[in-house]
């Protein structure tokens, strides 16, 4: 008889294969709690950048919403393919990436109407779907025009600069790379929406990871923080210029709480940042 255990959170190293082996099957146990959750917010074919409610349609990131058509578009960390099937909307031409296969199985449900449950094809709805680490891309150099990320990926792995390496191999060169995750200053304050998540908790440079592990030590689930700066040095090493750095202020209408996301703390903190990079 397995025995079951509540996962433990703590704060510890965890190396990028540790980490890529927790997300891969962290997402595939939780991928259907995850879409029931916030499938209404995410939409089926909408691009939002993260729970502030901040869509590409109004941001334009990737640059004008008319000169996406024809653009062949890498989404990494494309979770059920939401923003993937924005972008195909707008006549772009995207790939939606993710590690995990039951992800990628709520992307072929929204995109043609079949049971999650089946396999994974190659193309869904004007959509390619691939099942792969984004630190080792299945693609040719230079074979995109633009890649994106909505909180995939980034933040869960170990070596950011590995991820991002991979993503400026397979741009053409001028090509932008817009990413968003979890606003740094997040790690500083305790994961809670209410009045207790206002107060610093933890050091804004401690760098360890954020472990949940079973019983046996196996981490199960691995996010991994990076201040503002680190995340910028990140981008110039791999070979990207910086052009614009998004901190989406919540806005009126946004009465959800999502983990530690909620208008009240929305509106004293930052809850994403969104980092628009050029390959130079």
């Amino acid at each position: 008889m397995i025995q079951e255990y509540e996962p433990e959170a703590t704060r510890r190293a965890a190396s990028d294969t540790e980490s890529s082996r927790a997300s891969r099957g962290w997402w595939d146990r939780n991928a259907d709690e995850y879409q029931n959750e916030h499938g209404a917010f995410l939409g089926d074919d909408r691009f939002v950048w993260g729970p502030e409610g901040l869509d590409e349609a109004e941001a334009g990131l990737l640059g004008p919403a008319a000169e996406l058509k024809g653009r062949r578009v890498l989404e990494i960390g494309a979770g059920a393919a939401q923003c993937s099937r924005w972008l195909a909307a707008q006549g772009a031409r995207p790939v939606a990436l993710d590690l995990s296969h039951r992800q990628l199985q709520h992307a072929l449900r929204i995109g043609t109407g079949a049971e999650p449950g089946g396999p994974v094809p190659g193309v869904s709805a004007q959509v390619e779907l691939v099942e792969a680490d984004a630190g080792a891309l299945p693609f040719r150099d230079a074979s995109f025009d633009l890649a994106c990320s909505a909180y995939g990926a980034v933040p869960f792995v170990a070596d950011p600069v590995r991820v991002m390496r991979e993503v400026r191999r397979v741009l053409r060169p001028g090509g932008r790379w817009v990413f968003s995750v979890t606003h740094p200053i997040r790690w500083a304050f305790p994961d809670e929406p209410g009045p207790e998540g206002l107060s610093v908790g933890s050091s804004y440079f401690d760098r360890t990871p954020y472990v949940e592990q079973d019983g046996a030590g196996r981490a199960v689930y691995v996010e991994h923080h990076r201040t503002l700066g680190d995340r910028v040095r990140d981008v110039a090493a791999a070979g990207f210029r910086l052009v614009d750095l998004v901190e989406p202020e919540w806005p009126e209408w946004n009465y959800q709480e999502w983990g530690g996301w909620s208008p009240l703390r929305g509106n004293l903190i930052p809850g994403t940042a969104i980092f628009v990079c050029v390959a130079d």
